[in-house]
């Protein structure tokens, strides 16, 4: 049965939404967050990614994004995924001042061992999650519940306070990456 959640038009605006496996928070770290936001720029310049908002959380990050002409939006995803997990696992195998290494490296060694489609760890769960915001309403429930993540979580009072997000942008401060203001 194909599930609802699927990429269906990359030229689509998206909400998506991956995280990683078993929830473990392995981006509290403000260098592995780096990670992420160079991998999402390099999308942005080399691979056609449309980035409309973002947040990168502790241990998972949401996206609203679309892609341009010729490009699609689940190659761009599928790229990212598999770079940045690469990245991560291999940063946090090398970080001497990681105290929780061996536990994260245990559960991503785990989960990939139980996945034909991973050569030895696995890091982000398979699915994105994409919905599509084919109205103004749904646009503006999710760019909400994406900026106001931070604050649910009690890391910041403000949305536009929490530096790994678009939250800023909206708010008139410029952020970390280039976006496209949907309003």
């Amino acid at each position: 049965m194909p599930s609802k959640y699927r990429i269906y038009n990359s030229q689509e605006i998206y909400f998506i939404t991956f995280a990683v496996v078993e929830w473990v928070d392995a981006l509290s770290r403000p260098y592995y967050k780096d990670i992420i936001l160079e991998s999402l720029k390099h999308c942005q310049q080399k691979k056609g990614l449309i980035l409309y908002a973002y947040v990168i959380m502790n241990n998972h990050v949401h996206l609203i994004a679309s892609a341009n002409e010729g490009y699609n939006l689940s190659d761009i995803l599928r790229d990212l995924k598999k770079f940045t997990s690469k990245k991560l696992i291999s940063e946090i195998e090398n970080n001497i001042q990681e105290s929780r290494k061996r536990w994260m490296l245990w559960i991503f060694r785990s989960n990939g061992e139980r996945n034909s489609n991973n050569e030895k760890y696995q890091f982000w769960q398979q699915d994105n999650h994409p919905v599509c915001l084919d109205s103004g309403h749904l646009i503006d429930q999710r760019l909400d519940y994406l900026h106001n993540n931070p604050v649910k979580e009690g890391i910041v009072e403000e949305p536009e306070h929490y530096v790994y997000s678009s939250a800023r942008d909206y708010a008139g401060i410029k952020g970390l990456l280039d976006i496209v203001l949907l309003y």
